[in-house]
């Protein structure tokens, strides 16, 4: 598959790691020649230094030829010019990031697509989405919905109170078991698990299962006792603050703390009153902490730019008693260092949006693709077309490759966990859960 990215930044250089991994033909190209110097000699990519509107720097990066383009410079506007001038010059599919979120309205799609943008990522604002899920559910590190609700999986970080530590799988996996645990981060290990497993304290462990069992997980992990998120604190005045508070639901008492006080007032304007209250200062003074309530605080969300700074600000408010911190960590070197401090959920931009985009890479009809950053590993939603290999036999016999597990499937609108013996049928909505960058080699069974 040949792709071509425009914009070498943050998201930008990621996909092209994580691609180029995957033995994909990657163009990257950027205006800045320092941004492309150490990425030719580290990844098995080629690397151009034109400017992405050029209309002859397209031509030579292969436009023309492009299965997908991908646009992902810090300007809007250059990253819609460029995938209109792409797909004018025959690349197959394009997608822009963008900062307005009415491009993302559905009554425009057709529209975008005439202009030949087929696809927008807008990652601050699918990062609000994810903050604001991680909010309304205090015991939970990740929460994911198939099928609009129909099976959910659930990131859990174990503690000594959960029920179901030191048990092999085997023994803890009843004919009358209503969940399945597809994965566990373990320190540096990503295990798919077998029935000799056993979950250990500490463990990051990923159940499926569908919404009316939530409650019955909650208590054998031994997260009764957390208390519901009503106020919740937010350091950093950019847009993934803003759409937060305008996410966060009506129950929730939003304070915002900014220390830039031009800032400060762009919140006043972009915010209702009953959104958020907008306070100038520095979140990581304990005493402006003190003075703002945060000891009858739930949850501390820490967005400023500066990743060393975020999870500073948490281990600060989690020392002041707040349970449920959230931490945007923008460096992906630290995302593992965070987790070890046990900071919380971990938002970042690069694999929410590498998430959106490996979707349009697979061959077979994925609804829904996620990165799991903690677990170094990717979750799909793959409808099942007629005659997919994965129809002809039961699990046990379809052969998966090694580090893929088969979570759960939505048949005709209802939820269910898969066995070895399940028998997956066309039309099915099978929720794949895999070590990172297997998803590809999963089409064939799909299509």
């Amino acid at each position: 598959m040949k792709i071509v990215i425009a914009g070498a930044g943050g998201v930008g250089t990621h996909l092209a790691e994580l691609l180029s991994k995957e033995d994909q033909d990657i163009v990257l190209i950027d205006e800045n020649p320092e941004k492309l110097a150490n990425i030719a000699n580290s990844f098995d990519l080629m690397t151009l230094n034109v400017h992405p509107t050029s209309i002859n720097g397209l031509r030579e990066a292969g436009t023309n030829k492009a299965d997908l383009f991908i646009a992902v410079t810090p300007d809007e506007t250059k990253n819609m010019t460029c995938c209109m001038l792409a797909s004018a010059m025959g690349a197959e599919k394009t997608v822009a990031r963008i900062d307005n979120d009415e491009y993302l309205l559905s009554q425009h799609s057709e529209f975008f697509k005439k202009m030949g943008i087929n696809s927008m990522i807008y990652p601050e604002l699918l990062a609000a989405e994810e903050i604001t899920e991680a909010l309304k559910r205090s015991w939970v590190r990740q929460w994911w919905e198939v099928h609009d609700g129909a099976l959910i999986m659930l990131g859990i970080k174990l503690r000594e109170t959960a029920e179901i530590l030191n048990i092999p799988f085997k023994d803890l996996n009843g004919s009358g078991v209503n969940y399945h645990i597809v994965a566990i981060k373990r320190g540096e290990e990503t295990i798919i698990p077998n029935g000799d497993d056993e979950l250990k304290s500490g463990d990051l462990a990923y159940f499926m299962c569908t919404k009316k069992y939530i409650p019955y997980i909650r208590k054998i992990v031994g997260k009764e006792h957390y208390e519901d998120v009503r106020n919740v604190m937010i350091m950093g005045g950019g847009m993934i603050s803003v759409h937060a508070a305008k996410f966060a639901p009506s129950y929730m008492n939003v304070k915002i703390i900014e220390q830039d006080t031009a800032k400060c007032m762009e919140l006043n304007n972009l915010l209702e009153t009953d959104d958020a209250l907008v306070i100038h200062g520095d979140g990581r003074d304990a005493s402006l902490l003190m003075d703002e309530d945060i000891e009858h605080t739930q949850a501390f969300v820490a967005l400023t730019d500066q990743t060393e700074i975020n999870i500073l600000a948490c281990l600060t408010a989690k020392r002041m008693g707040v349970r449920k911190t959230v931490a945007l960590i923008e460096n992906m070197d630290y995302i593992g260092m965070a987790e070890k401090l046990d900071i919380g959920t971990i938002i970042n931009k690069k694999e929410i949006a590498a998430s959106h985009i490996y979707q349009l890479m697979l061959d077979a009809d994925v609804a829904n693709v996620k990165c799991l950053t903690l677990a170094n590993a990717d979750v799909a939603e793959f409808l099942v077309k007629p005659n997919a290999k994965v129809t002809k036999k039961e699990v046990k016999d379809l052969g998966l490759p090694y580090g893929v597990t088969l979570g759960g499937l939505v048949r005709a609108g209802e939820g269910m966990l898969v066995s070895g013996n399940t028998q997956i049928q066309a039309g099915d909505r099978v929720v794949v859960f895999c070590k990172s960058m297997l998803m590809k080699k999963l089409d064939k069974y799909f299509n």
